[in-house]
């Protein structure tokens, strides 16, 4: 399929490492691709469903210790420690190259390599990167076809090109103690083995998309970032853009792919999704910054997703789908996880491949962190910006955490640097849903912690640096919202979901200078009436709480902040450092 030789020699290379049966390239065929189908349902690797109600879809079970992303497992490896950062595993290349080599010699051995070539992005634009993936999994295949852009047509973009991300993965024996997912920032490089689960193997998302892809925005000028981007549609039909980082359990999809309450929904306005997870942010021409979601399908988890949490997302999960560690309704061979609906099957396979009777079953009969892979075009809302290889202009850049008291509902920084400031001190508290003590402060900068691929202080840094290049009238205003605000007796006091827009309206009215905010300790946050409350059960008084800052709180946060910070030592840019001083200055008058 092709004569580029740096791709040659690499898959020569590697195929006398890995030793398979025989090689398949991926041309991006249907045909090929519903071979693959019928080839991983006869294996039992894959079971296909009711083709009637769920045309086109399929489900997979991976090994019981193999569930979720492995981040004490995940390494970055970079010629020094100091490159990798304090919140990094790191080892030294030449170290782990040899550690890999060992345990990928021989490792397709009777099995086959699918040789995957994929645009992060649509292909040929100029936000756009190439990856070639090497896998013994038809899993991998089938969720690459969906999750980005594959086969013949990538590679000649590519051409002779030397400039493509090296992806290898090997099942090997779904060892979790010999379990590794690695990047190479400089060599262009990613190498899983010894696990079949989606978030280790599918090499284009966060492996790619933002941790290799977050090296190399430091190193051209531009930003992987763990964000969705979503288009708020007026009733004027103008649009928008904003992109939105969330720590995990605090609504990212759903708020992706909003749908707005009646209220505003009778006025015309409309939310449509770009990205649900990440996004790549480049300046453009006319000086602004612009978006696009490198990945072309949806990565979900099920568990939670229903009707009422996020219609459209479940939704996309309809046709073309690969369920992984969901329910099986044996009378139907549908699909059920825990919060699509009150009736579980009685008659049904749990995640695990267990029969069981649901009315007596007492475990979970799906796994928590069990997934969908869905085509984004399936989506009701995508946005007709979704393939547009130049990007779509960003007017806000959204951070949120989950915090009981500290953080109001909604504020506004006062510039760039205080933006980053804000990004860079994200936080959640634990809920009961995670082990360990509640109520936990987790930073999480930029919702980015287990992402960066290289020393977070120097990211920091890159987002100070590209506030630089951009003019003041032409930067995205930087905003937090807090969603998660509690009451003295434990209530949430937002109603959130498609109220959310309430603030998104805010947002983007602030950035075009249209509504009232009042300076406090914090940056900005709204005068009284200024976000639209009309149908809301809300008093004036519960609508003023939101917006307290209480000083004590935030002084405590404060020297969480400092704390954190500490790891970086003189690493840690001096706006930070700034910027810190700043906030505790003006909390203590």
């Amino acid at each position: 399929m092709t004569n580029n030789k740096v791709v040659l020699s690499w898959l020569e290379e590697m195929k006398a490492l890995t030793t398979p049966d025989s090689i398949v390239w991926i041309d991006g065929s249907e045909e090929q691709l519903e071979a693959l189908r019928a080839e991983a349902v006869s294996t039992g690797e894959m079971i296909k469903l009711n083709q009637e109600k769920l045309p086109g879809c399929y489900y997979h079970r991976t090994a019981e210790n193999d569930v979720a992303r492995v981040e004490d497992r995940t390494f970055i490896c970079t010629p020094t420690k100091e490159e990798a950062g304090p919140v990094n595993n790191w080892m030294e290349p030449s170290e782990m190259y040899a550690k890999l080599n060992a345990l990928y010699a021989g490792s397709m051995k009777g099995r086959t390599m699918y040789v995957i070539p994929y645009s992060m992005g649509p292909v040929g634009s100029p936000f756009s990167k190439i990856g070639i993936e090497l896998t013994d999994s038809i899993y991998v295949v089938l969720n690459m076809a969906i999750m980005t852009r594959i086969g013949k047509l990538v590679l000649d973009q590519l051409g002779d090109s030397g400039d493509f991300v090296k992806c290898l993965h090997a099942k090997k024996d779904v060892n979790p103690d010999e379990r590794y997912i690695v990047h190479f920032p400089q060599d262009n490089t990613i190498m899983s083995v010894n696990s079949a689960y989606g978030g280790n193997v599918l090499l284009g998302k966060k492996c790619f998309a933002l941790r290799i892809a977050s090296y190399q925005g430091m190193q051209e000028g531009w930003m992987a970032e763990h964000m969705l981007i979503l288009g708020l549609e007026n009733p004027k039909g103008e649009v928008k853009y904003i992109c939105a980082a969330f720590p995990s359990a605090c609504g990212k999809t759903n708020l992706a792919m909003l749908i707005p309450p009646e209220y505003l929904k009778e006025k015309g306005y409309k939310v449509w999704t770009v990205g649900d997870d990440i996004a790549w942010i480049r300046k453009g021409k006319d000086g602004r910054l612009y978006a696009i979601n490198p990945e072309a399908g949806f990565f979900g988890v099920a568990p939670g997703t229903s009707v009422k949490t996020n219609f459209n997302a479940l939704e996309s999960t309809k046709k073309n789908t690969i369920f992984t560690n969901v329910a099986i309704n044996n009378d139907d061979m549908t699909v059920w996880w825990e919060g699509l609906d009150k009736n579980p099957p009685e008659n049904c396979t749990e995640w695990t491949g267990k029969q069981v009777n649901g009315k007596t079953f007492e475990g979970k009969l799906a796994h928590p962190n069990s997934r969908f892979t869905a085509p984004a075009v399936n989506c009701p809302c995508i946005s007709s910006e979704f393939e547009n290889p130049e990007g779509v202009p960003i007017s806000a850049i959204v951070f949120g955490g989950r915090r009981a008291k500290t953080a109001p509902l909604v504020y506004q920084a006062r510039d760039w640097n205080h933006g980053v400031f804000v990004g860079a001190t994200m936080a959640s508290e634990t809920t009961a849903a995670a082990a360990g003590a509640v109520g936990v402060v987790r930073r999480d900068p930029m919702a980015m912690k287990p992402f960066v691929g290289y020393n977070m202080a120097d990211y920091f840094q890159h987002w100070i640096d590209m506030g630089k290049t951009l003019d003041a009238d032409k930067a995205p205003e930087i905003f937090h919202v807090n969603w998660f605000r509690q009451d003295d007796e434990g209530n949430f006091m937002w109603p959130g979901f498609g109220d959310n827009m309430r603030v998104l309206l805010w947002i983007l009215d602030r950035c075009a200078g249209e509504a009232s905010a009042r300076e406090c300790e914090i940056g900005y946050i709204p005068e009284k009436g200024a976000i639209d409350t009309t149908d809301l059960d809300m008093t004036p008084e519960a609508l003023e709480e939101l917006f307290e800052v209480d000083k004590k709180l935030w002084l405590e946060d404060v020297a969480d902040q400092e704390k954190y910070f500490a790891q970086f030592g003189d690493k840690l840019p001096a706006e930070i450092k700034a910027e810190l001083e700043n906030l505790k200055a003006k909390l203590s008058k």
